[in-house]
């Protein structure tokens, strides 16, 4: 996970753990379901969508993207199904791995955006 606090990152293992708890139950809504799977790709992700290395942005990515994920998946889920799956989420023990898809994903997403401003600047001269 990226660089947080011991508590914080205990609080946010646990949401995560939800998430995938979410993501796997047949109740879960599928738009809930994609953006479960996105949040603990992302979160998990040994790459970031910003560099961290970007002053400010790269950590407020951080800050902001997995919290407003998590509220979104959260707010898209039933609140009796998201509190049973949260409260398995905290009696549970799972670890969570780094995602190699979520690195995937952010790499093509890179891909991507580096692409079309290639075609742009190709495109303007």
């Amino acid at each position: 996970m990226k660089r947080i606090g011991s508590g914080a990152k205990a609080r946010l293992g646990t949401y995560l753990i939800a998430l995938w708890k979410l993501f796997k139950h047949p109740a879960t809504p599928k738009p809930a379901k994609w953006i479960a799977i996105a949040v603990i790709a992302y979160a998990l992700s040994p790459i970031d969508l910003i560099p961290d290395f970007i002053p400010v942005l790269g950590l407020l990515d951080d800050v902001i993207i997995v919290p407003l994920g998590i509220a979104l998946a959260v707010k898209l889920t039933p609140k009796p199904l998201w509190d049973e799956v949260f409260r398995q989420a905290q009696a549970s023990s799972i670890r969570l791995p780094r995602m190699l898809s979520g690195a995937v994903f952010i790499g093509l997403v890179w891909v991507v955006v580096v692409g079309l401003l290639g075609w742009w600047v190709y495109r303007a001269f």
